[in-house]
């Protein structure tokens, strides 16, 4: 009995050393994660907790969070058996934030962006007024629709986790379709559908003559180092040469930068040079959130940077429902956190079609859009400035002019000129369940 006993409390040890070696270091994230989404779903997204734990939050490890939602606070708090409590505090126009060790609510940055959303009176995309029927000869839509219906539920009954599917074509809507609980107006966390987001305000940056491309000397802070060397253009190749780990799975400078830091344009900024600027590619959301310091420190006054993003690009071409939520600090994520609903993301694909062109108005010089669609030195043809592309062939029966927005989980606008097409997906399956070059060239099979 005595031997069964001590079996028993040998194995105990065992697990609890497990638990701690394996996991505990990350409650943190796992209940970051958890209070983060949640409020951000529910304010933003109109989602209540129990969906969001359901679907949005479903993914390894996170379950393991429990959650309450504090409505009249705007605060969601979560924690993992008790362990790593975590709080997120919603504010107005500027989204959810999580509160580091050692902060209060109090001390979170409440600025918010002025909005200029004035109504066009004109069809989508130009406005929000319906647009004239338009029947294509050389579509066949019969087969549309039954690509489109694949993307939610395929023909062997395989749910795809698509949200969200529309199609687009010389700019006229030609399939818009949505999964149960969701239309044209839900909101949908882009990820970093953000980054491109964040390249087009630098795009405008460059095209008033405000900053250049190729300028160097980015940072204070680097001055007297090696990383004066780095281009802004490096930057947004993802070429800079900089330390960085990218992996959703462990504790590593991303997940540190998105659940612990209040300034997360700094995350990446300390870094030190381990590789040669644009002979080093390494997709980095902490090279991101500094090119959203770098734009913040191009203005004197922290509320010119807020209104500057929607002044110059979303309120410009009216992509009103998106918000982009800041850090602690009142910074932008311009890696992560960009809400619209798939109309408004499908703006932002036509504005990189039309070449920078709005409805006669040139918001991005056409050489920027050229830029973001050429490839980055040792990237293998997958990407550009801010944008991933199939110049290599990724996708080998889709265009090789295709270049996207891509986030976690499957959120994507695919912008292909050839056939004068966009496409948005949105939802929480990507590849391998969800199949992005069959449903693109199923897509473009569908148009003569």
């Amino acid at each position: 009995m005595k031997n069964k006993i001590k079996y028993i409390v040998t194995l105990l040890l065992i697990v609890i050393a497990y638990f701690l070696f394996t996991t505990y270091p990350k409650l943190d994230l796992i209940s970051g994660f958890a209070a983060k989404s949640i409020s951000s779903h529910y304010f933003i997204g109109d989602r209540d907790i129990g969906y969001t734990e359901a679907e949005d939050n479903l993914i390894p490890k996170m379950g393991m969070a429990s959650s309450e939602l504090l409505d009249a606070e705007k605060i969601a708090k979560s924690n993992v058996l008790g362990f790593k409590k975590r709080t997120a505090f919603y504010r107005d126009g500027v989204g959810a934030v999580l509160i580091p060790s050692g902060k209060k609510k109090e001390q979170v940055s409440l600025a918010k962006p002025n909005r200029n959303m004035v109504p066009t009176h004109l069809a989508y995309p130009y406005g929000d007024l319906p647009q004239k029927d338009t029947v294509f000869q050389n579509i066949n839509y019969k087969q549309l629709n039954k690509v489109v219906n694949n993307a939610f539920i395929d023909e062997e009954g395989s749910k795809k986790k698509t949200r969200s599917a529309l199609v687009i074509y010389k700019g006229q809507i030609i399939k818009e379709q949505y999964v149960n609980g969701f239309d044209e107006e839900s909101m949908i966390l882009g990820w970093s559908m953000a980054k491109s987001v964040t390249s087009a305000v630098v795009g405008v940056m460059v095209k008033e003559g405000k900053i250049s491309l190729h300028q160097n000397n980015l940072f204070e802070e680097w001055k007297d180092d090696s990383r004066k060397n780095i281009t802004l253009a490096n930057l947004l190749n993802m070429n800079s040469g900089l330390e960085w780990e990218e992996d959703y799975t462990k504790i590593c400078d991303v997940t540190k930068m998105l659940f612990l830091e209040e300034d997360m344009t700094r995350s990446q900024l300390i870094k030190p040079l381990i590789g040669e600027p644009n002979n080093s590619w390494n997709y980095s959301s902490g090279t991101s959130n500094l090119l959203s310091g770098f734009i913040r420190n191009q203005f004197p006054i922290h509320q010119d940077y807020l209104d500057y993003w929607y002044e110059k690009v979303i309120d410009k071409i009216g992509m009103y429902s998106m918000l982009v939520e800041t850090d602690f600090d009142g910074n932008y994520v311009g890696s992560s956190y960009a809400w619209a609903t798939t109309r408004d993301w499908a703006k932002f694909g036509l504005l990189y079609l039309y070449n920078g062109n709005w409805n006669g108005e040139q918001i991005l010089d056409p050489s920027w859009i050229a830029f973001a669609k050429k490839p980055a030195n040792n990237s293998d043809g997958v990407y550009g400035g801010h944008f991933w592309l199939n110049a290599g062939g990724k996708f080998p029966d889709v265009p090789k002019d295709m270049f996207s927005c891509n986030g976690f989980q499957g959120q994507r606008v695919w912008i292909i000129p050839s056939k004068d097409l966009v496409v948005v997906r949105t939802g929480l399956h990507e590849y391998p369940f969800f199949d992005i070059n069959q449903f693109l060239s199923e897509i473009i099979s569908t148009i003569e």
